[in-house]
């Protein structure tokens, strides 16, 4: 159900309007708070009374905020990816050596889905929020191999076209391959430090295996920044 709104003689929105559209939005972010939480604490299968009434309004006002359930879940995980990267981003500006950089993002992730299982599981897959999200890091780790590329080739020599972004995408799949596996089958025994090495020998491995087809022999002891 759509609100009336309410229009100057000049057609500037009145005072009424941006009262209206900033009251929606602080219900909108209520409902989102309330909806992790709940899904946090119960699971992904939950329904938009117990959303509506953890956030403290009942469903039908819920309804008048988002178009549908649809456009809900959409929300909820666009707000779950928001706070998955607020938690990720300082790993993703590399520090120390090429091992000590790529163990902190890869612990810094899975500790993440190790303590919010549920807003993980509800992520889900072809989500317009998770598919724009596993760019947004794709592209970012593509810059800063691109950053670092001109330190190890020689000079006046570039990366193939196509190359830091492949590689980026290539790394960033598999880390999503792996920790969705372990997430979803917590009975293989995997134990948290257990899939941080792994990742962290499988990413540096990609990265290795990669860069020497340029003829770049890195050390995974050396500093990712200028010596």
């Amino acid at each position: 159900m759509a609100e009336d709104r309410h229009t100057r003689n000049d057609g500037r929105p009145d005072g009424r309007d941006t009262r209206w559209t900033g009251h929606r939005a602080e219900r909108r972010d209520q409902v989102l708070t309330a909806a992790l939480t709940v899904i946090g604490r119960e699971g992904t299968t939950v329904s938009v009374a117990a959303i509506g009434a953890e956030a403290g309004m009942p469903r039908s006002v819920v309804y008048r905020i988002f178009r549908s359930r649809e456009d809900l879940d959409e929300q909820i995980r666009a707000r779950i990816t928001d706070e998955l990267m607020a938690a990720l981003s300082p790993a993703l500006d590399p520090r120390g050596t090429i091992r000590e950089a790529i163990e902190h993002a890869a612990a810094t992730y899975v500790g993440w889905v190790a303590l919010h299982p549920h807003l993980h599981r509800f992520l889900g897959t072809g989500s317009p929020a998770v598919t724009g999200t596993r760019t947004a890091v794709a592209l970012h780790l593509a810059r800063l191999l691109d950053s670092y590329a001109d330190r190890f080739l020689p000079d006046g020599e570039r990366a193939p076209t196509g190359f830091q972004l492949n590689l980026a995408f290539a790394m960033v799949g598999l880390v999503d391959g792996v920790v969705n596996q372990w997430a979803a089958h917590p009975e293989s025994g995997s134990s948290l430090d257990d899939l941080t090495l792994f990742l962290s020998d499988a990413l540096w491995g990609v990265l290795a295996s990669a860069t020497a087809r340029l003829g770049i022999k890195l050390d995974p002891d050396q500093p990712v920044g200028p010596t």
